[in-house]
């Protein structure tokens, strides 16, 4: 097969914990030929959509990304594109999908589904599974956030399309910045935020949870803040601790994995705190590399075999 990868710029990918660069080594080592692209790369080209691609070498080590060759080519040449381009989902982004919509019409195999992408808000998608969720507000109004704020007396609040704990609060009602977040994260009442009741179980970790072809992942990988610190993002310096999924954890998966699987969302990532489901990734989710590490799962194959009989 040759597989389509559309990532960031090589050179930003950490190659010790990246999951897009652990996926295409895999599917090297299965045999198939990897190509990659950026974003921008993208182009409708007489009614046809078209990639600026690179026929990649992945090697190993930190010097990981060697070039064989580049080509314009149809998405449709390809056995499968991966859209792996991290957030923000702004305006290029979802023009992207757009195009991935395109050529998905003229027959190319595209995971996720582009549709899917623009549909399922990583942070608004968890309304879907309402039985899973602490209490949630939405709103740009500051009088929300703060009676929001007044009834459950510690929340966290976070815009709706960043990533990475990227702009995430934690506000109780004497915080003397509460107003001055507030009308930051919403642009002075501009902008729609996420404000969450604080789980205190966010001391045993941000539970990463894999779903591959709507199967859950054995192994979930718990981000444990630092000290002083409410994120357990790994890019907030939270650390990671790899462990078998709980029975709640499998529930969850589970309702969930045969939702997104009808959906067209063939990978994604499921944030669980405690027992309540905060987000649901599926822009380039991510955590394959920590949980192969310390458990001996081999996530990225799984991946790729999964992969390979999706596409028969």
């Amino acid at each position: 097969m040759e597989i389509l990868f559309i990532i960031d710029p090589p050179e930003s990918l950490k190659e010790y914990k990246d999951s897009s660069i652990a996926m295409m080594r895999s599917a090297q080592a299965h045999g198939h030929a990897v190509w990659v692209c950026q974003q921008h790369d993208l182009h409708l080209w007489e009614g046809r959509v078209v990639a600026f691609a690179t026929q990649a070498e992945v090697k190993p080590g930190a010097d990981w990304f060697g070039e064989t060759g580049a080509r314009v080519r149809l998405l449709t040449d390809f056995s499968a594109v991966l859209m792996r381009k991290d957030p923000p989902v702004n305006q290029d982004y979802l023009a992207a999908t757009h195009l991935l919509g395109l050529a998905e019409e003229h027959g190319a195999r595209v995971f996720n589904r582009p549709a899917a992408l623009r549909d399922w808000n990583e942070k608004l998608s968890i309304f879907r599974f309402p039985q899973f969720i602490a209490p949630t507000l939405v709103s740009a109004r500051a009088e929300l956030i703060d009676g929001f704020l007044d009834e459950h007396g510690d929340i966290i609040v976070k815009p709706l399309h960043a990533m990475g704990g990227q702009g995430v609060f934690r506000l109780a009602p004497a915080d003397p910045n509460r107003n001055a977040i507030v009308e930051t994260l919403t642009g002075c009442g501009s902008h729609a935020v996420m404000a969450q009741r604080y789980l205190p179980e966010i001391g045993e970790g941000d539970k990463r949870i894999l779903l591959i072809g709507g199967e859950p992942v054995p192994y979930a990988l718990a981000r444990i803040p630092r000290p002083g610190e409410t994120r357990g993002n790994l890019a907030a310096g939270g650390s990671a601790r790899a462990q078998p999924l709980g029975e709640r954890d499998e529930e969850i998966a589970r309702a969930v994995g045969r939702v997104v699987q009808e959906a067209g969302l063939f990978l994604v990532g499921l944030d669980v705190i405690g027992e309540c489901l905060t987000e649901v990734n599926v822009t380039s989710p991510t955590c394959f590399v920590e949980i192969a590490a310390q458990t001996g799962f081999d996530v990225a194959d799984t991946f790729v075999t999964a992969l390979e009989n999706r596409l028969g």
